[in-house]
């Protein structure tokens, strides 16, 4: 199988062992972004539906790398520390798709990386 490392200056580099994103047999996977600015290394301020918007702004950036868009994702897992904070990372989160959406999972997690309130990972089809 040919695997082939995706890299953009338009989201956050890794900071380990990992790819920002591979593509893979017909798929692009997108590691987990949490809510980092590219250019500034630190993470956005203003809540949960500010660090989504973050979050799905770096999903973006590496599917376009790969000429891809947010329509061609086909299922994103979505990390957050508290899950009362759902309707509020739905909202933000429902700017990024349309219909038909992704096949999601949210799942409550006991902390992130730098702090930050979610964290999301995505599979794209192209």
């Amino acid at each position: 199988m040919d695997k082939k490392e995706i890299k953009t200056d338009m989201a956050p580099p890794a900071i380990g062992p990992y790819s920002q994103g591979v593509r893979a047999g017909g798929f692009v996977f997108v590691s987990g972004q949490i809510p980092v600015h590219p250019e500034t290394g630190e993470a956005v301020a203003g809540g949960v539906k500010e660090e989504t918007r973050r979050v799905l702004l770096n999903i973006k950036a590496v599917l376009e790398k790969e000429g891809l868009d947010m329509a061609n994702v086909v299922k994103t897992t979505v990390y957050l520390i508290d899950l009362s904070l759902f309707k509020e990372m739905n909202e933000a989160y429902s700017e990024f798709f349309a219909s038909p959406y992704p096949a999601r999972a949210t799942i409550g997690v006991s902390a992130l990386p730098k702090g930050v309130s979610v964290e999301i990972d995505a599979i794209a089809r192209g």
